[in-house]
C-alpha cells in the first residue's frame, strides 16, 4: 500500500520537474505566477504524499485518510482523462487509485495502520 502512494508521489514529482522544464524553456503560459501556483502545488502534494507513504509504512493511524483522500483526487482527474479519450493517462491514473481504496479497507492494512504513535503526550 505504501509502495503504490510513494509511486504516485513520484509521477507528481516527475510531473513537477516537468511542468518546471517547460516553464524554463517558455512555454506560453496565461498567468506567470499562476504557473508557479501551479508547479507549487505540484511539488507540495507530492511532498505530502511522500510523507503520507513514509508513516502508513510505519502503521500510523492517519495515514489512512490522507491516502484514501489523495486517492479519491485522483479519481477526480482521472475518470475525466479517460472519458476525454486519454485512455493510456486515465489507466495510468485509476488503476493504482482504485488498488489503493480497495487495500485501504483491507484487514491486514487496518490491523497494521492501527498504531497511533510513539510515547504519550508531555501535557
Amino acid at each position: 500500500m505504501a509502495v503504490i502512494v510513494a509511486a504516485e508521489a513520484t509521477a507528481l514529482l516527475v510531473a513537477g520537474g516537468w511542468y518546471a522544464y517547460e516553464l524554463v524553456t517558455g512555454a506560453p503560459v496565461l498567468s506567470f505566477w499562476g504557473a508557479i501556483f501551479t508547479l507549487a502545488l505540484l511539488l507540495a502534494f507530492s511532498a505530502w504524499l511522500y510523507s503520507v507513504g513514509h508513516f502508513l509504512f510505519r502503521g500510523r493511524r492517519w495515514t489512512r485518510a490522507a491516502a484514501l483522500v489523495a486517492q479519491l483526487f485522483v479519481l477526480t482527474i482521472g475518470f475525466p482523462t479517460l472519458s476525454a479519450g486519454v485512455v493510456l493517462a486515465g489507466l495510468a491514473m485509476l488503476v493504482p487509485a482504485l488498488t489503493a481504496i480497495v487495500l485501504l479497507f483491507d484487514k491486514r492494512v487496518i490491523s497494521y495502520a492501527s498504531r497511533t504513535g510513539g510515547s504519550p503526550p508531555a501535557l
